[in-house]
């Protein structure tokens, strides 16, 4: 049986092998996919920011609230 050392060089070679087979993005891909996740983050950010300002002022009128 092999033990928790000969298991853990075992996991380690097998990972580094398929880390190889990897295609990484060039820089470009990289910054290019970054920038849009940012952009649809804020997007979505400002979507829900908005429709809160329009409930609570909603929910303030209905209330009587300042």
């Amino acid at each position: 049986m092999p033990s928790f050392y000969d298991k853990t060089v075992l996991y380690v070679n097998e990972s580094v092998k398929e880390l190889r087979k990897v295609l990484w993005p060039s820089w470009q891909e990289t910054v290019r996919s970054t920038l849009l996740v940012i952009g649809i983050s804020l997007g979505v950010a400002l979507v829900l920011g908005g429709f809160d300002f329009i409930f609570t002022s909603l929910l303030r009128l209905l209330v009587g609230a300042r």
